[in-house]
């Protein structure tokens, strides 16, 4: 069977594997969904030092069962799933008090062990998520990146009515924003792109702000009437964007780090104590796919918004060349099979 192969930074190609056989504990799935996500690209880069090489890369796929023992976790043949991709070991102190995503030994399909852009894939029961049967393909395979969000929104513990600041506006800060926007809160995004926060704005984030040519305080402030963000969600890891969350938020406010830094930031610890705030990480997702799986089914986050372009499985080698050359040019990249 085919699968899309990197055998080392920037040499990506599509090559024949073996067929995946049946283990105790784990089904077959026939994959008919995959997206490419930034772990993706950073991988093909070299820029993701957790990835090793050779890699069978794509953690964000939904498909088919097509072999499974009998009525294991109340699955069986034909059921449509979505992959939760974090497989953790359970025994060490976070996988104990259930924080399985931030797991010491996890590994991350793409990432750690080989992925899911294949034809066919073996997967742990347990990490498998049913979907419903009339949730189309390239929706389903976008369930993944939208626990992402999710898990940065209840990080940030955001509430109804509160201004949340959301600095970045790839697929996941998009992301981000529709879920606050469902949550009831007011997000406010910042980029540097006028094409992604202009595209924020026909999704109905109407609050956009271009940090390189605006005051993005004095805009924070006019939002909300002479005050600051009740949080701030960092979702590019920019290390400037990391140290201005702590100016953008207010007092007693809630600042939530989803984005992957390459290098260090310095960070004002003077004024985390003087604005007491609570700054927390934002890691993966747990237990996020059920909320994300009815989300998309009920269109009440239209996940098909991000999407940039659909091409056949054979091209997704060239279609993860493209985005790490253009990355301004696409949102998400997906495949259906």
């Amino acid at each position: 069977m085919k699968a899309v192969y990197l055998e080392a930074p920037k040499n990506i190609r599509l090559t024949d594997i073996p067929e995946p056989v049946a283990e105790p504990g784990r089904a077959i799935v026939k994959i008919r969904a995959a997206s490419i996500c930034g772990s993706d690209v950073g991988a093909y880069r070299g820029h993701n030092v957790l990835v090793s090489y050779p890699r069978i890369i794509g953690h964000e796929a939904a498909g088919e069962i097509i072999q499974i023992d009998a009525n294991e976790a109340g699955l069986k043949v034909g059921d449509r799933v979505v992959l939760d991709p974090y497989v953790y070991c359970g025994k060490c102190y976070p996988c104990s008090i259930g924080r399985t995503n931030c797991c010491e030994n996890i590994e991350v399909l793409g990432v750690h062990r080989d992925g899911a852009m294949t034809e066919r894939f073996s997967h742990p029961v347990h990490l498998l998520r049913k979907i419903p049967d009339d949730m189309p393909w390239n929706l389903a395979c976008l369930a993944e990146p939208l626990t992402i969000a999710l898990h940065s929104i209840h990080q940030a513990k955001v509430k109804s009515g509160e201004i949340v600041t959301i600095i970045g506006a790839g697929p996941i800060g998009l992301l981000i924003g529709l879920v606050a926007l469902h949550y009831g809160a007011i997000p406010v995004l910042v980029d540097i792109l006028d094409a992604r926060l202009e595209f924020a704005v026909s999704l109905g984030i109407v609050h956009t702000i271009n940090s390189a040519r605006e005051n993005v305080l004095e805009r924070i402030r006019s939002i909300a009437d002479g005050g600051l963000s009740h949080a701030v969600i960092e979702a590019s890891g920019a290390n400037q964007a990391i140290r201005a969350s702590f100016d953008y938020v207010s007092y007693a406010g809630r600042i939530v780090f989803t984005g992957w830094p390459k290098t260090d930031t310095e960070l004002p610890t003077a004024l985390i104590t003087k604005k007491e705030l609570d700054v927390r990480g934002s890691r993966n997702s747990k237990g996020e796919f059920e909320e994300a799986i009815e989300l998309i089914h009920s269109a009440k986050v239209d996940v098909g918004a991000v999407i940039s372009k659909t091409v056949p499985f054979s091209e997704l080698p060239r279609a993860v060349q493209e985005q790490s050359e253009s990355p301004e040019r696409f949102l998400k990249i997906i495949s259906v099979l």
